[in-house]
C-alpha cells in the first residue's frame, strides 16, 4: 500500500473508559496512538492528577491501552479511506 501524503491525522473523541475527551493520532505507516494513554495508563495511577480526579469523580480511569477499540477503529477507518478505489 502506498504511503498517504499526510504526516499525521488526528481526532478528538469522548472516551467512556476515562470519562474525558482524548486525541487519537494515526501516522502514515499505519501506527496509531492515544495522546492521553500516558496520563491514564495503569502506571499513571500514582500521579497526583489521576488520584485527585478519582476522588472528585469517584471513577477510576480504565484506559484500554494502545490497542483500545477506539484507537484501532479510527486507525482502520482512516487507512481504509486511503486504499485506492477500484
Amino acid at each position: 500500500m502506498p504511503q498517504p501524503d499526510w504526516q499525521v491525522t488526528a481526532t478528538t473523541v469522548k472516551c467512556d473508559a476515562v470519562g474525558e475527551e482524548i486525541t487519537i493520532m494515526v501516522y502514515p505507516d499505519g501506527s496509531a496512538r492515544c495522546a492521553s494513554y500516558p496520563r491514564f495508563s495503569a502506571d499513571a495511577g500514582t500521579q497526583a492528577g489521576t488520584k485527585k480526579r478519582t476522588r472528585k469523580t469517584g471513577i477510576m480511569p480504565e484506559c484500554g491501552g494502545p490497542l483500545c477499540r477506539q484507537v484501532t477503529d479510527y486507525r482502520d477507518k482512516i487507512m481504509a479511506e486511503e486504499l485506492p478505489k477500484s
